[in-house]
Parts: C-alpha cells; sequence; structure tokens
C-alpha cells in the first residue's frame, strides 16, 4: 500500500467502478467530472462493461493524411479504461476463459497502483473488483444497493442528497474530504457518429429535432406507445422533425409510432456512440426513466420525463432545462411488471405536449400532475 501525502494529493491514481447501466454511469459523470476539474493532474481510471464505452471513448479521426495514420482515440475524462464483462462472466462463472478474464483485470488493476477507488454501483461484484484492484482506500456509500457490499469498503460514506447524482458527488468528495459540485460531463466525440448524424438529420432542413424514446427497462415504466404516437403527431404540427429512438427489442414500438404518423415520424436505430451524436444535437427529448432520458441531461438539452414508478427526486432529470410529469398515484416501485404502472396511465398526450411548449418557449418549469 502506497502511503499518500500531501505531495502525492497533487498526482493521485483514482479508479471508479460503475459497471453499468447507461443511465447509471451518466448519473456518476458528473462526479468524476467534477473531479477531474478540481484535479486536472490526476490519473484517473475507469472499470465499465465493454458495451458502454462509447460513454467514455471515442474514436476522432484520423491523423494526418498519409496511408496508414492510426485513428486517435479521445478520452476527454478518463486516461484509462479498464473492461469487465461481467454478464458475460454470470453466464459461464466456472469456465477458464471467465477465470483467464477476471486474472487478466486484477493483473491489469494492480500494475496501475491506484490510491484509491470509488465504487458509485453499491453491487458485491462491483465492490468485489474494486478489492482486486489492490488500493489502500475503498470507499462507497454506507447504505449501498446490495446491503453486502458495504463490507469490501474501507470508507463508507452517508450520503444525504436526494438525487443519485448527488450522492455520487458526495462519494468523490471524501477522496480528499473537499466540497464538490456536479459538473456538466465530458462526453467524447465520434468523428464517424458525427458524419452519420449529419446524414439522417439532412432531411430534416434546419426544422427543430425532437427525440421520442418510448422503450424503458420494464413495462411498468412505459408509457404507452399510442401515446407517444399522439405526442409525436402534435410535435409533427408545430413544425418539429421527429425521430424515434429504436433500441434492441424497441423496433415495433417505433414502427407502431412511424405508421401512426403516416411516416412522418422517424424510427433511428443508433450505436451508443451515435446516439451520443444525435442527442448532441436535438431540440428537445421525450422519454420515460431511460438511459438516453438521461444521455440528454448528460449534454444538456430540454427533457420532458414521464414517470411512473421510479422516483424523478432520485433518478430524474437533472443539470438541464426539465419537465416532469408525474401522477400523484404513483408509488416508488422498482418491480419488474410487464404492463404500465396505473400512474402512468393518467399522464396524457396533451399534458407532454403543453409541458414542451414551455420547454421550447423557454420557460422551464419542474411539472407535476
Amino acid at each position: 500500500m502506497r502511503k499518500l501525502t500531501l505531495r502525492s494529493l497533487s498526482n493521485l491514481r483514482v479508479l471508479i467502478v460503475r459497471l453499468g447501466a447507461m443511465g447509471d454511469i451518466l448519473h456518476a459523470l458528473p462526479a468524476v467530472t467534477a473531479l477531474r476539474a478540481v484535479h486536472p493532474g490526476w490519473q484517473i481510471g475507469w472499470v465499465v462493461e465493454p458495451r458502454w464505452r462509447a460513454l467514455l471513448a471515442a474514436e476522432s479521426g484520423r491523423q494526418g493524411t498519409g496511408v496508414g495514420n492510426a485513428r486517435r482515440m479521445t478520452q476527454p475524462l478518463v486516461d484509462r479504461i479498464h473492461f469487465a464483462a461481467v454478464k458475460e462472466w454470470a453466464r459461464r462463472p466456472l469456465s477458464p476463459r471467465t477465470m483467464r478474464e477476471i486474472l487478466a483485470l486484477r493483473n491489469e488493476l494492480r500494475a496501475e497502483a491506484y490510491d484509491v477507488v470509488i465504487d458509485f454501483q453499491g453491487a458485491v461484484r462491483s465492490a468485489a473488483i474494486a478489492r482486486m484492484a489492490g488500493a489502500g482506500r475503498v470507499i462507497g456509500e454506507a447504505i449501498p444497493r446490495e446491503k453486502a457490499a458495504r463490507w469490501f469498503f474501507s470508507e463508507r460514506v452517508r450520503t444525504r442528497g436526494m438525487h443519485v447524482i448527488d450522492q455520487d458527488v458526495e462519494v468523490a468528495a471524501t477522496v480528499c474530504g473537499e466540497t464538490l459540485e456536479p459538473a456538466q460531463p465530458l462526453l467524447p466525440v465520434d468523428a464517424d457518429a458525427e458524419s452519420w448524424c449529419d446524414a439522417l438529420l439532412a432531411p430534416a432542413g434546419g426544422r427543430p429535432v425532437a427525440l421520442l424514446t418510448p422503450g424503458a427497462g420494464w413495462g411498468a415504466k412505459r408509457w404507452p406507445v399510442d401515446r407517444y404516437a399522439a405526442v409525436a403527431c402534435g410535435l409533427i404540427e408545430r413544425g418539429m422533425h421527429v425521430l424515434v429512438n429504436s433500441g434492441p427489442g424497441e423496433e415495433a414500438l417505433a414502427a407502431a409510432i412511424h405508421s401512426a404518423t403516416s411516416g412522418a415520424a422517424v424510427p433511428v436505430s443508433a450505436t451508443l456512440g451515435q446516439l451520443v451524436a444525435l442527442t448532441r444535437r436535438i431540440a428537445l427529448c421525450i422519454a420515460g426513466d431511460t438511459g438516453p432520458l438521461h444521455l440528454a441531461c448528460a449534454l444538456g438539452r430540454p427533457v420532458v420525463g414521464i414517470y411512473g414508478p421510479t422516483d424523478p427526486g432520485r433518478n430524474g432529470p437533472y443539470g438541464t432545462h426539465f419537465a416532469v410529469l408525474r401522477s400523484a398515484f404513483s408509488r416508488r416501485d422498482h418491480t419488474r411488471r410487464a404492463t404500465p404502472e396505473l400512474g402512468l396511465l393518467t399522464i396524457l398526450p396533451d399534458e407532454v405536449l403543453r409541458a414542451a411548449d414551455d420547454l421550447l418557449a423557454g420557460e422551464p418549469a419542474r411539472r407535476a400532475l
């Protein structure tokens, strides 16, 4: 263990463990960006599932013009990215390949000689990876997502904030006892994704772009697709170019909106890097409690959030102009039911359109039913 001194604090080596999912990684970014802003000389690494790499790194184009020039990677926030394919490992926990990959990750982390590890995930598997790094300090919440994870932490932080972003900032501030403020996240720019976006948006002809995401992690959070279609019609009538984000398994939802608008609302199936590029350019995002909504917030785009069983006070829009619609009948419940939560069904398309009008008119009012 390396003993920390005031001098070593100037070049501290910090490892972040936040494996997934998309929204959770985005929630951790303001805290890590705040650390980077206050301590630009620190070396920061991040352990993440491979599928979320585009939130931390991207190819920015070729260096020079000669044949064979390598593409340049941009990582605006972190110095080192480590990959942990934990979902794949869970499917084959005892296979030799899994054992080799876990051992390789352990060796890779220890070779970086991290002084401090921050586990923003609070799960047993993330805490175990945090411990693998061999750092003298492993920091996590006093009441983590999985209670057993706390026994892996050498320092347990009792957070006071309501929103998970504020909680992550409190945990990050413990690294050297400072007060931090959430910072606008730094996301990478992918040159190929930007070119793809240029072509995608050419038919918009300069009209403002609205991005709808009708999917959600589970059915109870999913506002009915016919209501998204009604909102899409209203936005088109207002002169907007409407795109419908179609993630894996959500193609039927996007197709239904496309059909209901006589083809005017365009389904978009994008890679994560392409979704980042597209979201940078939109005028409005309308979605439930999903990764694309949190991406829009991270990029400072106006957001209408349609919430049901999840609490917007903890997981809602943050750091941008937004409106939240949530019924007084909704109660926090993370049970993964297949059908929409009853409170969610009380929210009507006209109410979503009024919230959108307010945001587009520059009147960012938090709204609740």
